[in-house]
This record gives structure tokens, C-alpha cells and sequence, in this order.
């Protein structure tokens, strides 16, 4: 099927629940509240950013576009890692996105910054610089690849750290385990 394109379709249903009694009647008289729904899937509970009156202990739509990003590139390089033979045995990644506003309010993302901090399995025969190398390079390759990531206009960068962690011994080659 190589050169051949499929489509895929994403139904989510985004519904306001946060209706005081009075609507819209004022910009102080609703609540920013909603759920974010696909069917057989848990509800996410969202609101806007404290910032423009939302709910901070509810994901508002900012950090779900930096989740994307940074779930979208860890998803392709686990891919990328198995397919070559990398063993990854931790992930995390801090991601950071920053958006400005404008004086009329509408506002962008400028930069958003992945921090992936791996930890991969050391073979017993693999040269650590090697191995390192090559899971690097597998960053750039997810880069490219990550569907959320070609679909944006801001800046997204990637900031990786790889660490070898030798399963004989439990050690970690560059100091730090996750």
C-alpha cells in the first residue's frame, strides 16, 4: 500500500455545562465548564485557563494541545525505538507550550518545547555512544512523522535526553534513572 493515503475521521463532542441560570447575559455571568466527549471513552472535564475566568483543576484546551503534541511525539519514537530494536524501558516528558495574546484578546502559540528524558536498555554487546546516537536520530524521525506536529504553525522543538540504562546491573549509564 506504499504511496497510497487513507483518511481518518475523530468525532469528539464538546459540551458547555457551565449555564448559571442567566446564559451569556454577561461575560461574568457563565461559567467556562464543558465536557469533552468520544464515544466509549471516560469524559474530560474542561474550562478555560484561570487566566480568562476558567477552572484551574479542569484541562483546559492550552494544555490538551500541549498533551497532544507531546503524546503524539512519544507514541511515534516508542514506535520508531521498537521497530529498530531499541529497547525503551522509561519515558517522560515536561512538555512547555507558550501563547500570547493579543490586545483584542485572540492570542497563538508560539513555541511549544518537548523535554523527552529516556531511558533505553543497554545490550550487552552495544556500544553506549552508538545507542545513544541512534535513539536521538529516532527523535528527529518522530518529529517528522508525528501527526499532531505537522498539523501546527508554531515553533515545536525537541529537547531529548537519553539515558542507558544497563538491565545486568541496574545502573544507568548517564547517572540518572526514571
Amino acid at each position: 500500500m506504499s504511496g497510497s493515503t487513507r483518511d481518518h475521521t475523530y468525532v469528539v463532542t464538546t459540551t458547555w455545562t457551565g449555564n448559571l441560570g442567566q446564559g451569556t447575559a454577561g461575560y461574568r455571568s457563565y461559567a467556562r465548564g464543558h465536557q469533552i466527549a468520544a464515544t466509549g471513552k471516560p469524559e474530560i472535564a474542561g474550562s478555560s485557563d484561570p487566566a480568562f475566568r476558567g477552572d484551574g483543576d479542569r484541562w483546559n484546551p492550552e494544555e490538551l494541545f500541549v498533551a497532544a503534541l507531546s503524546a503524539c511525539h512519544m507514541l511515534w519514537y516508542l514506535h520508531l525505538c521498537s521497530d529498530a530494536g531499541l529497547v525503551v524501558v522509561d519515558y517522560a516528558d515536561e512538555a512547555r507550550g507558550e501563547m500570547v495574546t493579543d490586545a483584542d484578546g485572540a492570542g497563538r502559540f508560539t513555541r511549544v518545547r518537548l523535554y523527552p528524558r529516556v531511558a533505553l536498555a543497554l545490550a550487552a554487546d552495544a556500544d553506549a555512544a552508538t545507542e545513544r546516537e541512534r535513539a536521538l536520530t529516532l527523535h528527529r524521525e518522530a518529529h517528522r512523522k508525528c501527526f499532531i506536529a505537522n498539523s501546527v504553525s508554531c515553533s515545536l522543538e525537541i529537547d531529548a535526553r537519553v539515558d542507558l540504562a544497563d538491565l545486568r546491573s541496574g545502573a544507568a549509564t548517564s547517572g540518572r534513572q526514571f
